[in-house]
Formats: structure tokens, C-alpha cells, sequence
């Protein structure tokens, strides 16, 4: 979590690195580095088939750590994308990609809990879960 603290940031060419090089040189930060760098799409089409990987996942068992992990990093670089994006429209496909993204986060942690079939509820931010086009 000091990694996260610590401050991402967007290069020039798009890849999200920890600001704090100290903590960057740390095993945790170089295996961060490496998740981000490998691991977590760059672009939208990339997180939006990582996120149909997710949902195809969706009625099996609760997922694996590895995959949870992939899932919450994946959100959070939608989120610095979303601030570096420029254009209106760019910002919206991010946005929603990340308000899905949070979704699967809450159906992951509902298995179990929650009503069988019934979605966890995103409240106002549900209004921008359209499909996408």
C-alpha cells in the first residue's frame, strides 16, 4: 500500500511507474513495476477485454488472489488514464471502463454473500454503466 501512497505516475509512453524511486528499487516495488508494465492493458480495448475475462468469471468460485490483484490494478490505471486522458470522449470510455471494472470488484467480493443474482449496487455511478457501443 506505501507503493501506492507513494505516488503513480504516466510516462510518455503511457507506462505507470512509482514516483519514489527508492521504493521503486524495493522487491515490491520492482514486482509493481513489473505488474503494471506486463500485466495491466495500456488502452482502452485492453482493459475492456481484460474486463470481459473478468466477466466471464463471473458465475464460477470467488477469483484467484493473482486474479483479484490483476482486477484492482487494472482499475486503478483506468483512473490515472482517465486524469491524463485530453479528449471529452476519451475520458468517458475510461470512465466507464472503470465504473465496470469497480462492478466486478463488488460481484467478486459479493460471491457468497449476496442474493443469488443479484448485483451489488453501484448507486449513482450505475448511471454510467451503458453498454459499450
Amino acid at each position: 500500500m506505501q507503493l501506492l501512497w507513494a505516488g503513480l505516475e504516466l510516462d510518455v509512453m503511457g507506462q505507470l511507474y512509482i514516483q519514489d524511486e527508492e521504493l521503486a528499487s524495493t522487491r515490491p516495488g520492482r514486482r509493481l513495476t513489473f505488474l503494471l508494465q506486463r500485466h495491466v492493458p495500456s488502452d482502452v480495448e485492453g482493459a475492456k477485454q481484460q474486463l470481459q475475462q473478468f466477466q466471464n468469471l463471473r458465475k464460477g468460485p470467488p477469483l484467484s488472489p493473482w486474479d483479484f490483484e490483476h482486477l484492482l490494478l487494472t482499475g486503478l490505471s483506468c483512473v490515472y488514464r482517465l486524469h491524463k486522458a485530453r479528449e471529452a470522449e476519451e475520458r468517458g470510455r475510461w470512465a466507464q471502463v472503470f465504473a465496470l471494472l469497480a462492478q466486478e470488484t463488488l460481484w467478486d467480493l459479493c460471491k457468497g454473500f449476496c442474493p443469488q443474482g443479484q448485483p451489488p449496487s453501484l448507486g449513482p455511478w450505475a448511471l454510467i454503466l451503458d453498454p459499450f457501443p
